[in-house]
């Protein structure tokens, strides 16, 4: 299936890779007939997903039965009136039907708006009222329900509720009515017909600031993430991948469908409420995964394990997406597994932006360099080119070159679309610096950046120093207004097990930064907590704590 895509699968060398390597785009391309139904045709036994949850259920579907699936699907769906550029929205947590219906609205050409469950009723209103949500279909699940329906009376357009496996007033029934419904489906042509340039998916960005903005992407969308699976997952031929997300953020997307099946590797999809990473470890053992891929916070926890009680001689390639990795948890892997975790930088409205690719020798803490189709720039706040080692805003340069997967634009939204994208420079809003070997470096949010008595400080790069410490599991690092110095430095920390907050802990983390990084650097305040405020996909809201503190005069 790959070739069909690229003129080129195999590269010498970064440089080969960067230069060289070209997506082809078919007219028209839809990838649930392109893909999976194409697949599905010639092979129709060959996995495409291992399912398993932790009430101890299995599934496994082939490409033949994700046809069948997705057809019954696209059938009741379009019974219901659901035709091409309507939005729907689907809460679904990491439940199987997810795919189905993602699948069929792409048959049908209407928008599919994946969301968390993690939702308000103030969150659903807010965002049925953006997009002109028509449907949403969700888990069965008192409180998601609760949710739904308490948006429903505040959401003109939404006229259809669907849930799985349940039966309430107002409600179809989605398993039931899937039964219903004929496993055939003929691709719609014409006028119903999808185009590369029509809208296929919506993500609602979870900012660290603001209202979540509308990011569109289109129909190429899928083929973006050749990349993703084949050059920075390294998806094996015949293996299988696990992506640890939700599918109500991005990720999903990215790790859980498009670029691995294409890439010819199946996906496994662990189904679970609360993360324990003992019982991940053991799945990713019972199921014989090839491929991984999940935010730093997963690995924190995995290097506090005895990882020799595993056997992980199955797993060849482990990557690493979300925030910034710290050099700790890089090296205590790699210690433990002699696996490399390969980093990179992406955004919702992008795909992989700058990345570490198996050519690469990986430097913790980088992210690596641009991938193929991306122009990338820093620039500094007049707008000049930045030299090396001068940090700067990361740029995408569009003047030549839109990359393939890269957003239409924030829906509904011109102002927005044009303060971030304008005369060919789409503005990341995200600090790094370059070194010499032409590796980027991470370093922080452009707001979230700390000026302290005439220096620049980067939260990632004292979150890093402070990861090193065995005291410290996770951290935030914010600024903290200050008479004389502009700003200082405050860290939220949150700590390991048999570590308990004392003023001497305190004092050997503060003194802890100054060994390992610049003295200026370090948190003239510490906070020991319990928590971090995160958005829905798991970033640390700084701005929150930021707000917290100014709340309580700090």
């Amino acid at each position: 299936m790959l070739e069909k895509f690229v003129s080129r699968e195999n590269f010498e060398s970064y440089e080969d890779f960067y230069n060289n390597f070209k997506i082809k785009v078919p007219e028209n391309f839809n990838f649930a007939y392109d893909v999976v139904d194409e697949i599905a045709s010639q092979t129709p036994d060959k996995v495409a997903i291992v399912w398993c949850n932790d009430q101890g259920e299995e599934a496994t579907f082939t490409f033949g039965e994700l046809k069948r699936q997705s057809n019954k699907a696209a059938n009741f769906f379009k019974s219901l009136g659901i035709k091409k550029g309507d939005p729907v929205t689907l809460i679904l947590k990491r439940r199987y039907e997810f795919w189905f219906c993602l699948l069929a609205l792409h048959k049908l050409g209407a928008i599919c708006i994946p969301s968390t469950h993690m939702m308000k009723t103030k969150d659903l209103v807010y965002r049925n009222n953006a997009a002109d949500i028509k449907m949403v279909v969700c888990v069965d699940e008192p409180d998601v329900i609760q949710h739904v329906e308490e948006a429903a009376e505040k959401s003109p357009t939404l006229k259809l509720k669907a849930m799985l496996n349940g039966d309430r007033e107002g409600w179809y029934n989605f398993n039931e009515e899937l039964e219903k419904n004929s496993e055939n489906f003929e691709r719609l042509m014409g006028e119903e017909a999808t185009e590369n340039d029509d809208i296929s998916l919506l993500y609602f960005t979870s900012g660290t600031t603001g209202m979540p903005k509308m990011v569109r992407h289109d129909f190429k969308y899928p083929l973006g993430h050749i990349v993703t699976a084949k050059y920075w997952h390294n998806v094996q031929k015949d293996g299988l991948h696990f992506t640890v997300a939700d599918t109500g953020w991005a990720k999903a997307v990215w790790g859980k469908i498009y670029g691995q099946w294409i890439a010819g590797s199946a996906v496994f999809v662990y189904d679970y409420d609360k993360f324990n990473p003992s019982e991940l470890l053991n799945v990713i053992v019972k199921y014989g995964v090839t491929t991984f891929c999940a935010p730093p916070t997963i690995y924190r926890f995995f290097i506090k394990e005895d990882l020799t009680q595993y056997n992980l001689s199955q797993l060849k390639y482990c990557t690493i997406a979300g925030e910034p990795l710290n050099p700790e948890v890089y090296n205590r892997f790699l210690e433990m597994t002699g696996i490399k975790l390969m980093e990179i930088y992406g955004q919702t409205e992008l795909t992989v932006t700058i990345g570490t690719f198996p050519w690469m020798e990986p430097k913790p803490g980088s992210m690596g360099k641009p991938a193929p189709g991306y122009d990338i720039d820093l620039i500094d706040e007049e707008g000049n080119p930045c030299e090396v080692g001068e940090k700067g805003q990361i740029i995408v340069r569009t003047d030549r070159n839109t990359p393939i997967g890269m957003f239409g634009g924030y829906y509904r939204d011109e102002l927005k679309t044009k303060k971030a994208w304008d005369k060919g420079i789409y503005y990341t809003g995200d600090m790094a610096w370059r070194d010499e070997d032409g590796y980027y470096w991470f370093v922080g949010r452009a707001d979230d950046v700390i000026k302290s008595s005439g220096y620049r400080i980067g939260p990632f790069e004292v979150e890093s120093a402070l990861m090193e410490h065995p005291a410290v599991l996770e951290c935030a690092v914010t600024a903290v207004p200050h008479p004389d110095r502009g700003q200082i430095v405050k860290a939220s920390v949150i700590l390991a097990k048999n570590y308990q907050p004392s003023d001497v802990l305190k004092v050997e983390l503060q003194d802890h930064v100054k060994r390992v990084t610049a003295p200026y650097k370090y948190p003239r305040l510490i906070d020991f907590v319990q928590e971090l405020p995160k958005t829905i996909s798991g970033k640390i809201r700084r701005v929150e704590i930021r707000e917290d503190d100014k709340a309580s005069g700090q």
